[in-house]
This record gives C-alpha cells, sequence and structure tokens, in this order.
C-alpha cells in the first residue's frame, strides 16, 4: 500500500534502490498486483519477485518458523528414533545390540519409526530437539540376518513419521553383572546434545527381556513425570511414612 501511494516516478526511483541491494528476493503480501518496474528491475538484477495472499505479518512469521529450523544447530547420531505414544524416544546403543529390531516391534506394536541407523537432530530452541532421517535411508531399516526392509512398504505410511521431537534417550548396553543399575528410579541420568538436556534411562540387555515393552513403560512413565507424576518418589514417601 505504501508504494501504491508513491507517485510514479518516485515509485520508480525507490523500487530501483530496493532492487540495488541484489537482494534474495521480492514478496508482494495480501494478493496486491506487481509493478511493471519490478518486473523490469527483477530481470535487470535477475531477483525473483513472488505473490502471497497471506497477510504480511502472518507470512513473515512463517518464514522466521521455517528459518529457525533450516538454519539451526544440528548433529547426526548413531541411533533410532520412534514415537511412543507421541514420546519421541531416541534409542541408543553400540552396534548390534538390538536398537533395529526393538524398533521393528514397536512398528509391530502399532508405534511409528522417524529414523533408523543415522537420526539427523536439530536444536531449533533451547528446550527442543528434533530429529528427521536421512533422505537417502528414510523409511528403512537394516536387519543382521535379513537385510534392508521397507517400513512404510511393509507396514503402511502408518507406521512412519517425518520428524519427531527428542523428549528422551534410551541406552542400550549388554548387562554387565559388575555395574549396579538403578533399580528404583530415583536417579535421574540426562543427555546432553547440542547443548540440551534430555532425560535418560540405561537399559541393560539380557536374554527373555521384552525391549519394546521396556520402551513403551520408559515413554509413558516419561509422559508421567512431565505432568508431575514420580512413582518413584511416590513409593519412597509411602515408605518413609511407614517407618516414621
Amino acid at each position: 500500500s505504501y508504494l501504491m501511494r508513491l507517485e510514479p516516478d518516485f515509485r520508480e526511483e525507490v523500487l530501483r534502490k530496493i532492487f540495488e541491494f541484489h537482494i534474495p528476493c521480492f514478496v508482494i503480501c495480501q494478493g496486491f498486483e506487481v509493478f511493471q518496474e519490478m518486473i523490469v528491475f527483477a530481470k535487470e538484477y535477475n531477483v525473483p519477485v513472488y505473490r502471497t495472499k497471506e497477510k504480511t505479518s502472518d507470512f513473515i512469521g512463517e518464514v522466521i518458523r521455517w528459518l529457525k529450523v533450516e538454519l539451526a544447530e544440528r548433529v547426526t547420531i548413531h541411533g533410532v528414533l520412534v514415537d511412543i505414544y507421541g514420546e519421541g524416544i531416541l534409542i541408543t546403543g553400540d552396534s548390534g545390540v538390538g536398537k533395529s529390531e526393538t524398533a521393528l516391534e514397536l512398528i509391530k506394536r502399532g508405534h511409528r519409526l522417524v529414523a533408523d541407523d543415522a537420526v539427523e537432530i536439530k536444536r531449533v530452541s533451547h528446550s527442543t530437539l528434533v530429529g528427521t532421517s536421512p533422505e537417502l535411508i528414510r523409511h528403512f531399516i537394516e536387519l543382521r540376518g535379513i537385510g534392508i526392509i521397507d517400513v512404510r512398504e511393509l507396514f503402511g505410511v502408518g507406521a512412519i513419521k517425518q520428524t519427531q521431537s527428542i523428549d528422551m534417550v534410551l541406552n542400550l548396553e549388554m548387562w554387565n553383572a559388575e555395574k549396579e543399575y538403578d533399580r528404583l528410579g530415583l536417579v535421574e541420568e540426562t543427555a546432553t546434545i547440542l547443548g540440551n538436556t534430555v532425560p535418560k534411562n540405561t537399559i541393560p540387555i539380557r536374554p527373555g527381556r521384552n525391549l519394546a515393552v521396556i520402551c513403551e513403560a520408559a515413554a509413558i512413565n516419561n509422559r508421567l513425570k512431565k505432568l508431575g507424576y514420580n512413582a518413584a518418589k511416590v513409593l519412597t514417601e509411602r515408605l518413609n511414612n511407614i517407618s516414621s
């Protein structure tokens, strides 16, 4: 509307000065018509001109949101990312410990795969990490003894998800008889990714342990903790009341 109120000669001068800055692009909001001078200068300075029906404030807000994600710090981590009951669970551990097999069992139980083997993580804010899969291996899982399987083709589009916030890290490791594992859950372990702190649990692997069920329980328990309920603390308080 500002340009529309200008005299043609002055408007041409203003537009020329704008395009002389070699701006990345020129966006016209609210569906306003493109001035003929814009087309001339766009061709002269090789600047693309776009038009949208969106309001200026809405468009700028969306661009800022998009840029924040695209320009965010990122790192690639070896692991598996799955959506379990809406919680983003990053499963880590040494190669061959059973991460992909656990993910496959979770998919069969109705949960969704985000990434297998390599997880690209972006830090979109001081409290939010978002994970996705590299495009080359998206929707694929590697299973030793079987090979590569396409989750989308085998289980349908309902078994996959493009991106997911990371709410918890589950680290799988082979059972070590000499190591003492936390049995109550009072020790709150954390993992630091790109400067953000994420709750973490270490799951010891032994024959017969159903890892998919353990992952489900960990996801639900993590959600309860975010809602303010900690089962370990409740049990401890009950025991303290009895002893006193």
